[in-house]
């Protein structure tokens, strides 16, 4: 076998081309994959990335050199592209457009390496599909963002969010579950986060985790645990459910329910007060959990 990580985080980068509600316009290589990456990597884990691209399109190279992560890489027909118009100053409110398509991922083209938890960090339906999750179980733990599970392409490009049909059949192989409030509420039919996270858990994913504006929920099937966002402003806004995810799962493997959430929380809170991914220190991060928590 290859070399050992921590955490090897598969899916496709992005060309993202981010409109704010006042029309300016920001091009940037991203994707889940990027946000995610970096937080794990610069939180002290030993991380590796898996991504595709048409690198005709895009130099993933350039986009991963600060990150602290190994870099494996594929090939992909397109890059995914994906257009996302704000219509508010808080970025809450927006129109995604599908600009290009990566092609699937599945489990035999990852790398030769060992890793504990497969963090599969995809952008829209078709990235993975529930067997590939399911393979990735034998050999370690299991994070899924489920934002690729329900964000589907539709004909005419736009992208619309939909129910994912196998949820009880693959959330058992499931040991990290996120989800926004909003994709919890399509899931399961309520508002009530907790509500919705005890039904996540109860149709088989081991830990729940909820990203909200307003704070972080981690649920285990024994307690829910929640903590406020913090963060001083929202320049940073985008790729904070994936900074946050990341940082849950990774500070997992050494620390409880509640410092993981804790420690996700004020990660994510830092981030979002800088654009891009998060290029801080794991000391950066404790401090401010003394600063502010």
């Amino acid at each position: 076998m290859g070399k050992e990580y921590d955490v090897l985080v598969i899916g496709p980068v992005s060309l993202d081309h981010n409109i704010d509600y006042q029309g300016n316009e920001r091009k940037e290589l991203g994707g889940a994959v990027v946000a995610s990456g970096f937080a794990a990597a610069k939180s002290g884990n030993r991380t590796a990335l898996f991504t595709k691209a048409n690198s005709k399109d895009a130099d993933v190279n350039e986009r991963f050199k600060d990150s602290g992560a190994d870099l494996y890489f594929k090939e992909s027909k397109e890059t995914c592209s994906i257009k996302n118009q704000y219509f508010t100053a808080d970025k809450e409110k927006r129109a995604c457009t599908s600009m290009g398509k990566c092609d699937p991922f599945t489990f035999d083209e990852l790398p030769d390496i060992q890793t504990k938890i497969y963090h599969f960090a995809g952008l829209v339906y078709g990235d993975f599909d529930g067997e590939m999750m399911k393979e990735a179980s034998k050999h370690g733990k299991v994070a899924v963002d489920v934002q690729c599970l329900l964000r589907h392409v539709e004909p005419d490009k736009t992208m619309a969010f939909h129910d994912w049909a196998e949820k009880k059949t693959y959330l058992p192989y499931i040991d990290y579950f996120k989800t926004d409030a909003a994709e919890a509420e399509i899931l399961t039919g309520t508002t009530d986060r907790v509500a919705a996270a005890k039904m996540m858990h109860e149709w088989g994913a081991k830990e729940v985790l909820i990203t909200h504006n307003t704070e972080v929920l981690a649920y285990d099937g024994k307690e829910v645990y929640t903590c406020p966002i913090k963060a001083r402003n929202l320049s940073g806004r985008t790729g904070r459910g994936d900074t946050t995810f990341a940082g849950y799962i990774t500070e997992r493997q050494r620390a409880s329910v509640k410092d993981a959430l804790q420690y996700c929380t004020a990660l994510v809170s830092l981030k979002m007060e800088t654009p891009g991914p998060f290029m801080g220190t794991r000391q950066d991060v404790l401090d401010y959990i003394k600063e502010f928590y």
